[in-house]
């Protein structure tokens, strides 16, 4: 499941093949989507959570109000099953959708928009792999992250490409697909790779404290 940024994602995975996906492309109202999206891949697969062996949801960097609604989803829906519930980085499933052909000699830098002036990046190997910690920068500190050429993807790629000279932009969708998903936690979770449910917060909520009643 995903929905922690511009969009809301659910697809079932089994050994190499989805076998049920929706998605939609939304800023707001994955808490109306979401389980709707869910009830709908089990219906089409024609299975039961029992039929389940693992549940997977993204954790973050995302927006707020996105992370919780597909924790929530996700944490509910594993309590209910006694399902195991893996984690994983919007960045790592933003990076797993470039294609082979983009990554062949580049690196991957992630930009996911944080609705402020820096933006999350991390950069990945064209396996992809991690070379880099996710960090909150400028588009203008990219290059902190590496020089040379590099594949840019993510919903705030745009604000990043005019920093880098020798960078491309990637045709995949700037936002995690839960098929990704569900393909990394599948892959990653017998190796102990997987984060836990948790969301991965890399700054504070924007809270404005109501003033003193006179």
């Amino acid at each position: 499941m995903d929905s922690s940024t511009s969009a809301c994602s659910a697809a079932l995975w089994s050994d190499g093949h989805v076998l049920a996906h929706r998605l939609s492309v939304m800023v707001r109202g994955q808490s109306e989507a979401l389980m709707p999206m869910v009830a709908e891949v089990m219906a089409e697969a024609g299975l039961a959570f029992a039929d389940l062996g693992l549940l997977a949801v993204t954790v973050g960097p995302g927006a707020f109000t996105g992370l919780r609604i597909g924790l929530a989803a996700a944490r509910g829906l594993a309590l209910a099953s006694g399902l195991p519930l893996a984690g994983v980085t919007t960045t790592a499933a933003v990076a797993a959708g470039v294609t082979e052909a983009e990554r062949q000699g580049r690196n991957i830098l992630v930009a996911v928009d944080s609705r402020r002036d820096e933006k999350w990046l991390q950069l990945f190997n064209s396996a992809p792999a991690p070379l880099s910690e996710i960090r909150a920068l400028r588009p203008d500190q990219a290059g902190e992250l590496g020089q040379g050429p590099v594949v840019v993807a993510g919903d705030a790629a745009p604000d990043i490409l005019p920093h880098l000279p020798e960078a491309i932009l990637a045709a995949a969708a700037g936002f995690p697909d839960a098929a990704l998903v569900a393909a990394l936690a599948a892959h990653g979770w017998s190796r102990g790779q997987c984060l836990p449910p948790e969301p991965l917060y890399l700054r504070d909520a924007d809270v404005t404290m109501p003033g003193k009643r006179v």
